[in-house]
């Protein structure tokens, strides 16, 4: 992939997180996430690609735009395709609380994981973890082998988790095993990322959550020498149904992080709200900064964007 792609692609994700942080706090979740939707999608359209969205708002009935399926950028050029969440953490914003991003993941065509609208089992980590865990390892003997990794003991590890019901058996777990926690409400996409960041204080990410944002954090993980893995968890049949129509096979498969990302990939992120990976969108009079990361698996370069935006020269 032409490595100016994710120069181009930044924009994108900076026009979605501008127009969402404008919502941050006000409590409507719809508004701010229609208004990254809108704004990322007419940022790609300008974008000269031939693109397809395989992880997006929802399939064609459920989304009217950036729906699993749609074509995007000018038709034009290599074709890509596109994981994205204009809104990764909409309840975040909502709230005003910490961590929303405005994230695009970009591959050649066939390299995603076309991820059903489901839960996935997952566990994240960074390099030094590579290889190490694995979603067939009790949560304990996981801990174990990547401290042994690490050089250092169990309780000098972080585990970051999403707070939900669910998850009660595998905190009491990490409790027991003498790791820390770090529970966090929503935005398991930074989540995962963080581990593979050595300022962030995060070392593994355990838990169930949504399919998609599996495929987005694993191909930003990609790009930064981290580990990934997922398996499916199906609520009801009719999940399960849908998910054989789009190509799953194997219903209970462990996917490594080349099964949900291969090839090349490259990863855009924006801040929405402030967070640990990303400083939120800040306004000021006739204007905002923004704060940015891109990445490329092909060289493992990782840039943070601080931009300053006009909104005097900017286009309606």
């Amino acid at each position: 992939m032409n490595r100016n792609f994710a120069l181009e692609f930044v924009r994108a994700t900076e026009a979605a997180a501008i127009q969402s942080a404008r919502w941050m706090g006000r409590g409507d979740e719809h508004a701010a996430d229609d208004a990254a939707v809108e704004a990322m999608r007419k940022a790609l359209n300008k974008i000269e690609f031939d693109g397809k969205v395989v992880i997006g708002e929802g399939e064609r009935d459920e989304a009217p735009m950036l729906y699993i399926g749609e074509r995007v950028g000018t038709g034009q050029g290599t074709k890509l395709d596109i994981a994205l969440d204009p809104l990764e953490g909409t309840t975040i914003c909502a709230r005003g609380s910490n961590n929303a991003l405005a994230v695009i993941a970009i591959a050649e065509s066939g390299r995603f994981l076309h991820a059903p609208d489901t839960y996935m089992e997952k566990i994240a980590v960074g390099p030094q973890g590579k290889g190490v865990v694995s979603l067939d390892l009790t949560p304990t003997e996981n801990l174990v082998a990547l401290a042994k990794a690490r050089s250092c003991k169990v309780s000098d590890l972080t585990v970051i988790i999403l707070d939900r019901p669910r998850h009660e058996a595998l905190i009491a777990e990490v409790r027991r095993s003498g790791a820390r926690i770090w529970l966090i409400g929503d935005g398991d996409v930074s989540a995962a990322i963080a581990t593979a960041l050595p300022d962030s204080g995060v070392d593994i990410l355990f838990g169930t959550g949504g399919a998609p944002e599996g495929v987005i954090a694993a191909a930003a993980l990609k790009c930064i020498g981290g580990d990934f893995q997922g398996r499916l968890k199906w609520r009801n049949p009719l999940e399960k149904e849908r998910a054989v129509k789009m190509g799953i096979q194997d219903l209970n498969r462990l996917y490594q992080i080349n099964d949900l990302a291969d090839g090349h990939v490259m990863f855009c992120a924006t801040g929405v709200t402030q967070g640990t990976l990303l400083n939120g969108v800040r306004f000021f009079a006739g204007g905002c900064r923004t704060h940015s990361m891109v990445m490329r698996s092909e060289t493992g370069t990782v840039r943070f964007i601080e931009a300053q935006h006009s909104f005097e020269h900017k286009p309606q």
